[in-house]
């Protein structure tokens, strides 16, 4: 009987040290929680596939870790883009990002205040630039936990994490517009540029 073999994650490594207005003592502790999802991941993959193997598909274990396995997934993907869109003393909004924005909202500007806008709803979650891939226009939405309202086929290319655990050591939680600006300051538009697809 062949065996599936489960996919294993590795943690990426980011160099983050120095953000404006988020501390590194913040983005190690966000690190570890990131990791968590690495492993959780790879965990719930390892049972998934011993379910399969033992074809106990029906088993309610099998739909539960299934089910577990898009939130761990999701967390440990989304970490990625948020902490691969950040750079030390950031850099500046690119030409294609601005034509991109001024296609779908008129101007940068009023991306921006939409995306902010999104940010500051109240609740845990990510707010999410994506780009259709039909159209190529840019939208902004907030994901709940992890899985909950990202859109299908989207790509994301501007990714800001808004739990608390973002920001809670550096900011109150009702300073949350000030830990967003500290985000837009350290914005690597190189790589979200290199995510859009025009």
């Amino acid at each position: 009987m062949a065996t599936l073999t489960a996919t294993n994650y590795q943690a990426k490594g980011f160099n983050l040290s120095g953000l404006k207005g988020i501390s590194d003592k913040t983005l190690e502790m966000h690190f570890a929680l990131y990791q968590g999802y690495v492993n959780s991941t790879n965990k719930l993959n390892e049972e998934i596939a011993e379910l399969i193997d033992q074809k106990k598909i029906k088993d309610p274990a099998f739909s539960e870790l299934s089910r577990r396995l898009s939130f761990e997934y999701n967390g440990m993907v989304l970490h990625e883009y948020y902490f691969g869109n950040m750079i030390k003393d950031g850099s500046n909004v690119t030409p294609k990002f601005k034509d991109a924005a001024a296609r779908s909202f008129g101007d940068f500007e009023t991306w921006k205040s939409d995306f902010v806008g999104i940010g500051l709803m109240r609740g845990v979650g990510w707010a999410i630039c994506y780009q259709d891939p039909n159209s190529g226009n840019i939208s902004n939405h907030w994901v709940s936990l992890h899985e909950n309202g990202n859109i299908a086929g989207f790509t994301p290319v501007l990714v800001m994490d808004v739990w608390e655990h973002a920001f809670l050591l550096d900011y109150k939680p009702s300073d949350r517009s000030k830990y967003i600006e500290s985000f837009f300051s350290n914005i690597d538009w190189n790589a979200v540029n290199k995510r859009l697809k025009i």
